[in-house]
Formats: C-alpha cells, structure tokens, sequence
C-alpha cells in the first residue's frame, strides 16, 4: 500500500512542477486573473460565534500559513511577477494572506467571503465576482485570495491552501490557464 501511494506521488509531482511552470509563465507577462486561496490556517472551521469584524471569532493563519504567504509573496517578487490589484474575501485569514504575500493593504471585497446557502444569494455573490473579473483590463495581474469554495464553484479545481489558479473569462465562465502551488 506505501508503494502505491508512493509511485502515485511520483507520478503526480512532475505534473505539478509542470503546472507551476506554466502557471508562472503566464504570470509573469501580466494581464491575468489570479485566484488565490488562502494560506495555512489554525483549524478546519470558523468557531459558533464568528463575527466578520473580529478575527479573534474566526479561523486565522497558522505559523506555517504566515510562513507559506511570505513565500507566496518572495515568489511573486523573484519570478517577476506583476501584481497590479488584490481584492480579498473580508475573513481575517484571507485579508492576512494579501497582507503579508504582498505587503499591501488589500481591497475588502464581500463577493470573495464563503459562498452564500442560499441558492439567488449564492448565484448574485458569483456573478458579482465574474463582473470584477470580466471587467479587468490592466497590464499587471489582478489577484483575488479567497476560499476553496469559491474557486471550486468558479472553476471546478480544488486548490490546496495557498494555491494560486490562474484563469480567464471564457462565455459564461471561466477557462483555468495554469495553477501555481506555493
């Protein structure tokens, strides 16, 4: 059983060295879309008497997801990669990742909180979000850190905390062009 969990590893890493490659490619001549969740946290869910305005209520970077944004942030900087906008979900793990990868205060944007139970709360939250993205047109990369869900319901991809999928409008939706793990 190690052993095919082993060769499956194997298998997969090159895949995603691959990915990342791409992904910086793409990054690093500006002009795209980038979606990024946030980095390690503390726990698995926000705790009962969560309050948006108080991040003592709420999940928040680990040490290691502290660290992971610092890279997240070095890297964007060696590769050469321009960040022109962050937008980011208004949850203290999130606005932290922005914060600390990119040494500015980001833009709070509603949309990029968790997805909304509702189903016409929900479809408003993700067309409000596909209008920012539809109507960037800047030569740098936009970034919007936020959720699993949301890139999930956006794209269909799972990124693992700290991931960065890279898209672009495409119909109604969007087309993944690369992903960058961190």
């Amino acid at each position: 059983m190690l052993r095919l969990a082993l060769a499956l590893f194997l298998l997969a890493a090159p895949t995603l060295a691959h990915a990342t490659d791409a992904g910086w490619a793409l990054l690093r001549d500006g002009g795209h879309i980038v979606l990024l969740r946030h980095a390690f946290v503390t726990g698995t869910t926000d705790p009962a008497n969560f309050d948006i305005g108080n991040c003592a209520s709420q999940l928040n970077l680990s040490e290691r997801g502290k660290q992971q944004a610092s890279r997240i942030g070095a890297l964007f900087a060696a590769r050469a990669a321009p960040i022109g906008h962050v937008l980011s979900s208004r949850y203290c793990r999130c606005l932290d990742t922005a914060r600390i990868a990119f040494e500015a205060e980001p833009e709070p944007f509603a949309p990029l909180d968790l997805l909304k139970v509702d189903p016409a709360e929900k479809a408003a939250q993700m067309e409000a979000i596909m209008k920012e993205i539809r109507g960037y047109s800047g030569s740098d990369n936009l970034v919007l850190v936020t959720h699993l869900e949301n890139i999930e319901a956006l794209t269909g991809v799972a990124p693992r905390e700290g991931e960065a999928v890279v898209v672009a409008p495409e119909g109604d939706g969007l087309k993944v062009l690369g992903r960058v793990t961190f």
